[in-house]
């Protein structure tokens, strides 16, 4: 099933020029979130909703130069900042929905996902089609760098009961999805939460 992202893109494409300036210290941050994925030498991971590329380096970084780096994102300004940011030098950038990613089914050893939990229309599908490209025994990491009620502060919000980044409303999902929970860390630095792909 196809769905509408618009809004998405609208939300994206309005703030791609000014977005690596906004998070300017986040790259540690990244690096360590990577580091959960347990990526070696040869490796293949696809960055689901890279945006404007942050985590490329840490990600090429992880597999050496004989891996394979894939990072998708729907809006087309996001992936054009990555470009002038010169991070395709790290990955292919590809203009795809992370809901339907044209990749072999267990072509990946690992997802990593920033941000992109909270942006997927259906995130039982999202999580699912996550799932599909990821090998059995593979990784995921979901991660943001500030945490729930941080990120809910700064938008001048409660942290609501029904956040579907809550672990009791996200580890089940997962679980449906086709992912074993290994972690869950909400802290205002960082959210990270890591799983393996069963099956």
């Amino acid at each position: 099933m196809a769905y509408d992202h618009t809004h998405v893109q609208d939300f994206f494409t309005t703030r791609a020029a000014g977005w690596d300036s906004r998070f300017p210290d986040d790259g540690p941050a990244y690096a360590a979130a990577v580091d959960v994925l347990g990526l070696g030498p040869g490796d293949t991971v696809v960055d689901a909703g890279c945006g404007t590329g942050r985590a490329l380096p840490a990600l090429r970084a992880a597999v050496g130069a004989g891996g394979t780096v894939v990072a998708a994102d729907l809006t087309p300004a996001m992936l054009d900042r990555a470009r002038l940011a010169g991070r395709q030098a790290y990955g292919s950038l590809l203009l795809a929905d992370v809901t339907r990613l044209p990749l072999r089914t267990g072509s990946a050893d690992a997802v990593f996902a920033a941000g992109l939990i909270s942006h997927l229309p259906e995130p039982l599908q999202g999580l699912r089609e996550l799932a599909r490209v990821v090998r059995p025994g593979g990784r995921l990491a979901l991660f943001h760098p500030v945490g729930r009620a941080a990120l809910a502060a700064r938008h001048g919000r409660d942290l609501a009961d029904d956040d579907l980044r809550a672990e009791s409303r996200l580890v089940p999902l997962l679980a449906e999805a086709g992912w074993h929970c290994t972690g869950y860390v909400d802290e205002d630095s960082r959210f990270l939460v890591p799983a393996v792909r069963t099956g």
